[in-house]
């Protein structure tokens, strides 16, 4: 709680998470030109929140929880294989499980798929590096308690949420009113890629 490098690095997680169109801005200006309306982009900013942050807050939650019955070394060392493992799962078999949700979905449906693709990329997995020392390391004697504990995890998750959102709002708006979704053929890098080598780097931290 004394740095904030924690904070920074939730922040940035937050923004690459909300630069991937699997996360949301994608579906959020399909959906806008489907129904040819920008109000329809905004609104779908709401359901994609919930879904992201619930299921970031999970892992949140576990985290917390098992920090305390398990130390915190073998906890980062459990969580970075699991990271590694989830990585190469995602490389080898996450195209074959689309989340299929068309763009005649309501807000709650939208909410669902939002929830699956943030637990079927692992989101939430990436940011227990940061969890870990910022939730279970909140005193000089490691001695945190709950009530302590999932404050600081809530906010971490509200960190995360805010950056995430004002970058999937800047992208989503730009494309939706300027460059359109044809620019993804031009030259869109691969994210899915790069997540994937996050996810093997984040797990690698943890480990070493």
């Amino acid at each position: 709680m004394n740095s904030v490098s924690p904070w920074l690095v939730l922040a940035g997680l937050g923004a690459f998470h909300g630069l991937n169109p699997a996360m949301g801005w994608l579906f959020a200006v399909a959906l806008g030109l489907h129904r040819k309306s920008r109000k329809i982009v905004l609104m779908s900013l709401a359901p994609i929140a919930i879904g992201h942050t619930v299921s970031i807050a999970v892992v949140a939650v576990v985290v917390v929880a098992l920090g305390f019955f398990v130390d915190q070394r073998p906890l980062e060392i459990a969580a970075g294989v699991l990271l590694i493992g989830w990585a190469i799962y995602h490389m080898a078999y996450g195209h074959r499980h689309r989340v299929r949700i068309g763009m005649q979905t309501g807000m709650a449906g939208l909410g669902v798929w939002s929830f699956l693709m943030a637990s079927a990329h692992g989101a939430g997995l990436m940011l227990v590096p940061v969890l870990i020392p910022l939730c279970l390391s909140g005193s000089p004697a490691q001695e945190l308690t709950a009530a302590g504990s999932l404050p600081i995890a809530l906010a971490a998750v509200g960190t995360h949420m805010a950056a995430m959102l004002a970058v999937i709002l800047a992208i989503a708006i730009s494309v939706y009113e300027w460059l359109g979704l044809s620019f993804l053929r031009r030259g869109w890098i691969n994210l899915d890629l790069i997540w994937t080598a996050a996810l093997v780097i984040t797990g690698l931290i943890l480990i070493m």
